[in-house]
């Protein structure tokens, strides 16, 4: 497999070039429709929108690639899913299971018997410990430590740095250490 270039629906970043590759807009999904696709997109900013943006695609199951940086050690008991990203220096365990639409930033370890839902994005240098679930269309940001046993719930964002004890309730935002919710302040 070979990288031929990137998508973006950015009209300005179109037929240019991003580190040597051609930019394209969606059209060359069509276009080449045999091409295998990854698709990562998010920040701690959009990662909601991640599956609206995916699905919006519309492409099938098959046609995700899913890319594993050949520094990254993946047991042989764990299950990936499709479109899924594993960079440099990630460690995966033994019956850990990683959804589809995921990405692993640089060294992060998940523990054994860990799960990762479908749509999250999960930081650099994080540890996900055995047992810990994050649920789908999550943000575990960079430096975090999510103990074992714990759940952290559907469409919840962990800040950078933060230690998670204790469950997380779904649409979350908590940071520190331990980790807190976050109450944003309403703007006027």
């Amino acid at each position: 497999q070979r990288l031929i270039g990137f998508v973006d629906d950015a009209a300005e970043k179109q037929g240019h070039e991003a580190y040597g590759y051609p930019v394209f807009g969606r059209e060359v999904l069509t276009r080449w429709h045999t091409t295998r696709v990854l698709a990562i997109p998010g920040s701690p900013f959009s990662y909601r929108s991640r599956r609206e943006i995916i699905e919006g695609l519309h492409i099938s199951a098959d046609r995700f690639a899913t890319v594993v940086h050949r520094s990254a050690s993946v047991s042989k008991l764990a299950r990936i899913g499709h479109n899924v990203l594993i960079m440099a220096g990630v460690v995966i365990t033994s019956n850990a299971v990683i959804g589809d639409h995921v990405c692993i930033l640089p060294n992060t370890v998940i523990h054994h018997d860990a799960l990762i839902g479908a749509w999250s994005l999960i930081g650099s240098n994080a540890s996900i410990a055995g047992g810990a679930v994050i649920s789908t269309n999550c943000y575990i940001g960079g430096g975090s430590s999510i103990m074992n046993g714990v759940q952290v719930g559907e469409g919840s964002l962990v800040g950078l740095g933060s230690n998670v004890i204790r469950n997380v309730r779904a649409k979350s935002r908590v940071a520190g250490n331990p980790a807190k919710e976050i109450i944003q302040e309403k703007r006027i």
